[in-house]
C-alpha cells in the first residue's frame, strides 16, 4: 500500500494506480467532506466527471483526527483496511449528557456528580476492557428499515433500540477535573466512543457525554505524520 503523508507528499504517485492518504480531520467537517474535496481536485486534475475515493472509518462532526483516505485503485482494498484497531485522546463531561452524546445538540438531564473521584472513574474504566455489548447511539449510520438511524432520530421517530459486540483494549485516565475526564482509548472495529463516554457515567450514578475527540491513530498510522486537507489538495492540483 502506497502511503502519503508528511514524510512522502513529495513523491510522485499515479493516482489512478492508487495510494492512501493520511488525512487530519478539522472539526465540522464530515469524513465524506473530506472525502468529496479530496474527489473534486482528483476530478479536475483527470478532467473527468467521477474518480474513486473513499475512508476505511467514519469520524463524527465534532470529532477531528486521523482519516485514511482511499483513492483510485486502492478503494478496493477498503474493505481490507476497515478491521484495524483505533486509539483515541478525549474528554468526557460529567453531570449532563444530550440527546447526541456529543455537543451537537443542548445539554439536558442535569445529575449530581460531585461524589465522583479519579478512584471510582478508575475503577468504572477498568470493567470496560475486553469484549461488551454496547448498544449503538440512536444518533448513528447503522440502519434501521435501510434508513440510517440518525435520519429516524433527527425526525423523532422512534425504533428499539441496538446493540453490539466492541473490543475495549485500553483505556487510560489520563486527569479528572470535574466535570471533565480526560482519557487514552484504543479500541475495535465498529466501537462508538460517545457510547462508551453514556455508560461510563451510567456506571459512576450520573448522565454523562462526550465533550471532546481525536482520533489520533488507525492501527500503525499515527495522526502525527497526517496531512491537513489542504495540503493534500495543494500537492494534487501542483500536478496540473
Amino acid at each position: 500500500m502506497i502511503v502519503i503523508d508528511k514524510n512522502s507528499i513529495e513523491t510522485e504517485v499515479d493516482y489512478e494506480a492508487g495510494c492512501t492518504f493520511l488525512v487530519d480531520k478539522p472539526l465540522g467537517w464530515t469524513s465524506f467532506d473530506v472525502v468529496n474535496k479530496i474527489r473534486f481536485a482528483l476530478r479536475s486534475l483527470y478532467q473527468r466527471k467521477k474518480f474513486k475515493v473513499g475512508h476505511n472509518g467514519t469520524l463524527d462532526p465534532l470529532a477531528s483526527g486521523l482519516l485514511m483516505i482511499f483513492v483510485g485503485k486502492h478503494t478496493k482494498i477498503i474493505p481490507s483496511e476497515e478491521n484495524h484497531d483505533k486509539r483515541y485522546d478525549g474528554q468526557i463531561k460529567m453531570g449532563v449528557t444530550t440527546e447526541s452524546l456529543d455537543r451537537e445538540y443542548d445539554e439536558k438531564d442535569p445529575m449530581p456528580y460531585e461524589h465522583i473521584d479519579e478512584e471510582d472513574i478508575q475503577r468504572a474504566i477498568s470493567t470496560f476492557l475486553g469484549d461488551v455489548m454496547q448498544e449503538i447511539p440512536i444518533f448513528a449510520a447503522n440502519k434501521v428499515n435501510g434508513v440510517p438511524m440518525y435520519k429516524l432520530a433527527r425526525k423523532g421517530r422512534a425504533f428499539k433500540p441496538r446493540s453490539k459486540m466492541v473490543t475495549f483494549h485500553d483505556i487510560k485516565l489520563l486527569g479528572y477535573e470535574a466535570p471533565l475526564v480526560d482519557f487514552d482509548l484504543t479500541c475495535g472495529k465498529g466501537t462508538y466512543v460517545r457510547a462508551f463516554a453514556r455508560d461510563l457515567g451510567k456506571k459512576l450514578g450520573t448522565t454523562a457525554y462526550l465533550y471532546n475527540l481525536r482520533r489520533t491513530q488507525i492501527s500503525n498510522f499515527s495522526l502525527d505524520n497526517a496531512l491537513s486537507i489542504e495540503e493534500v489538495c495543494q500537492s494534487i492540483n501542483q500536478r496540473q
